[in-house]
């Protein structure tokens, strides 16, 4: 191989790499879009910093699964017992341009700690009727309001 050879393979190389990483994370994406009960959020659980998801509602919890990965693991797990639906609101003008467009901020509690989700109206309404439907108080591990 002349000297010119090794660089152009170690180049192609990674972008093989980054292709399939890429590529990884596309099939990632569609499978957890086809599951049921899945959809595209973003979540603050600090002030100003924003992080965008792809949340699935589970038989007792709500997950979040960061969009741009090829992990299969939640980066937060809040049990459905314990969150407490706050409202919603429209999101502030500083606030825009980290959400996605067309969406509203739900503030949550979860355990004593303010959460903000932006989502969609449409799935907002999901979210607050699956919370609502939960099983009944004193059944189960329902909270004792």
């Amino acid at each position: 191989m002349n000297e010119l050879g090794i660089p152009v393979l170690i180049v192609l190389a990674a972008l093989l790499l980054v292709v399939m990483f890429l590529g990884a994370m596309g099939v990632r994406r569609i499978q957890l879009r086809r599951t049921l009960g899945t959809f595209d959020a973003s979540i603050s659980t600090a002030p100003g910093k924003w992080m965008m998801v792809v949340a699935r509602y589970g038989a007792g919890e709500l997950e979040f699964l960061k969009l741009f990965s090829v992990s299969p693991i939640a980066v937060h797990k809040f049990s459905r017992s314990s969150i407490e639906l706050n409202g919603w609101r429209k999101p502030a003008e500083e606030e825009k341009h980290l959400v996605q467009p067309g969406s509203v901020i739900v503030m949550v509690t979860y355990e004593g700690r303010e959460i903000l989700i932006a989502m969609d109206y449409g799935t907002y309404n999901g979210l607050s009727a699956w919370l609502e439907a939960g099983p009944v108080a004193g059944v189960g591990t329902w909270r004792q309001d």
